[in-house]
C-alpha cells in the first residue's frame, strides 16, 4: 500500500479569551523536499462569522480578512520544501451573544498551491 503524507501540514489552535476576543495560531509546514517550492500557496482558514476587528501577523506573506467568507486568507507566493511559517490573528468578538445561536461550526482549513513538475508519486 502506497502511503502519501500531506506536502503541506497546518496546524491551527484557537484560544477564546473571555467572550470578547478569539486569538488563532498557525503553523504551516510544507513537507517536499527543499529542492522544490511551491507557488501561489492560498490558506483558507474560517473564523467565526461574527468576528471583527482582526490584528494579524505572520512570518511570511500577507493575510487578508474575507467577511464574506468567513475566513481569513494567507497568501505566501513562495514556499520552498522543508519550511515552516506562522501566522497569528487575533479577532473581537461581540460582548452580546445569543443564548440560542446555532453551535459553532469546524469548517476545514483549505490549502491551495502549485508546485511545478512535481508528481505526488515522485514519478519524475
Amino acid at each position: 500500500m502506497l502511503v502519501v503524507k500531506p506536502l503541506f501540514w497546518v496546524e491551527a489552535q484557537v484560544e477564546k479569551h473571555s467572550k470578547s476576543r478569539i486569538e488563532i495560531t498557525v503553523k504551516a509546514r510544507s513537507q517536499f523536499k527543499e529542492r522544490s517550492t511551491a507557488t501561489n500557496v492560498e490558506i483558507e482558514l474560517p473564523v467565526p462569522a461574527d468576528a471583527t476587528t482582526p490584528n494579524v501577523r505572520t512570518s511570511m506573506g500577507s493575510a487578508a480578512y474575507a467577511p464574506e467568507k468567513d475566513a481569513l486568507i494567507w497568501k505566501i507566493r513562495s514556499f520552498p520544501g522543508g519550511k515552516e511559517y506562522m501566522l497569528r490573528a487575533e479577532f473581537r468578538l461581540p460582548s452580546i451573544t445569543d443564548e440560542e445561536a446555532a453551535p459553532e461550526r469546524k469548517a476545514p482549513i483549505r490549502v491551495k498551491f502549485e508546485i511545478p513538475y512535481f508528481t505526488v508519486s515522485g514519478i519524475q
